[in-house]
């Protein structure tokens, strides 16, 4: 049977970052509330010339050699911060990563669940092409307002991932399991640059949401805790999860050995996500990339649980299981220098960048950009304006 999982896998984040305690000394609060409370230490913020669209390419252009832009035949991007509502981000990803015209591209959409959704088409798609490789990406702004409850729940990135039938960080396990409530947690509409979130009610589902589909797993395939090094989690925040996580642990009463084990592993899936904040659809994969990067109690053959959720609600449960290769498969040292590079904002200059907005009536506007990434570099007549990196139209790779 063809096994088919994870190649590759790698984030990208804006390069302003603000820090938790410079935002609670401004907002007159503790900063334990925020770094104890919500578990956060930091959130990325984007500026006016990174939206999805460039983070999603962004992420894409650290993933992918030649020989994958030619072995690709479909995009998948999972997002709620979509451009536009017709056109899709893996249309424009297509062309700023040079990747060849023989191939499909869509853009999913249910909250963060998307590019779980993504993932899940990519290992059918597999199935039927197995000599054809799948870029998924996640791509997300959480944005919720200025001296909001929810500001301290920002953030920004995108997850990059290739999907083939030669797996070298992870294999993806077929057992599942979902579930669907039509609720109101969490909702963006259309007319407002602001999400909205009934924040008690949304984490009250979103542990219901865990323990149904982690039980019924447990239940389907008569595993136990015993059988996972790792369960990771959707981290809108991180203590979140880790409340999840010990929710079950109680329930199940678990041993002491499956408790120290797992909410080690916790600890570490949730580092990045300390460092970057929310990033929506690409939050539990960049928690997964914080635990197999961070993590040295690892190895080939373990099994990891992954809880994927998205508010309105659907979540899903299920597992991979690690390559013996999937350590010298990873991008740790390109995560490690592009968190450290960034650049940490004051309250001011942070107040300033939240609150640039490009124009809505047509009007043009050039936007000041850097050339090492890709950027949006200015709109006009209602259109979006993107630049490559390095100021250089790439030449598509034929089919």
């Amino acid at each position: 049977m063809v096994q088919i999982g994870i190649e590759k896998i790698t984030f990208y984040t804006p390069e302003y970052v603000l820090n938790m305690s410079t935002l609670a000394k401004a907002r007159n609060i503790p900063v334990s509330k925020l770094t104890l409370g919500l578990g956060q230490e930091m959130m990325a913020v984007p500026p006016v010339y990174e939206d999805a669209v460039t983070m999603a390419a962004n992420a894409a252009n650290q993933l992918l050699s030649d020989e994958d832009k030619r072995a690709i035949d479909l995009i998948l991007v999972g997002s709620e911060s979509g451009v536009d509502n017709s056109k899709s981000i893996a249309v424009y990803v297509k062309e700023l990563c040079g990747i060849h015209e023989h191939v499909r591209a869509v853009e999913l959409k249910q909250a963060c669940y998307g590019a779980t959704m993504a993932l899940q088409l990519a290992k059918s798609h597999i199935v039927d092409y197995p000599e054809s490789k799948v870029l998924v990406i996640a791509s997300d702004i959480a944005k919720y307002g200025l001296n909001s409850a929810g500001e301290p729940t920002q953030g920004a990135g995108a997850v990059a991932m290739l999907i083939s039938a030669n797996p070298k960080v992870a294999v993806l396990n077929r057992e599942r399991t979902f579930l669907t409530r039509d609720i109101m947690d969490f909702w963006r509409p259309v007319y407002s640059p602001l999400a909205f979130a009934d924040g008690k009610f949304s984490t009250q589902q979103y542990l219901e949401f865990f323990t149904d589909v982690f039980t019924r797993y447990l239940d389907t395939t008569n595993e136990t805790l015993d059988d996972f090094a790792a369960i990771c989690f959707h981290q809108p925040f991180t203590k979140l999860g880790l409340k999840a996580l010990g929710n079950v642990l109680d329930q199940l009463d678990e041993t002491e050995n499956n408790r120290m084990r797992l909410l080690s592993a916790y600890h570490m899936s949730r580092l990045y996500n300390q460092m970057v904040g929310n990033i929506y659809t690409g939050s539990l994969y960049l928690s997964l990339i914080s635990l197999l990067e961070t993590s040295n109690s690892l190895r080939g053959g373990d099994k990891i649980g992954l809880f994927s959720y998205g508010s309105g609600a659907v979540g899903e449960f299920f597992t991979l299981t690690l390559c013996d290769t999937y350590k010298e498969n990873l991008f740790t040292s390109v995560h490690k220098q592009m968190l450290e590079n960034r650049q940490l904002l004051t309250i001011e200059q942070y107040e300033d960048i939240f609150s640039v907005s490009l124009p809505e009536d047509g009007q043009k506007m050039e936007v000041d950009a850097p050339s090492h990434i890709v950027v949006l570099s200015g709109v006009d007549q209602h259109i979006r304006q993107y630049r490559p990196k390095n100021e250089m139209m790439l030449n598509r790779l034929d089919a």
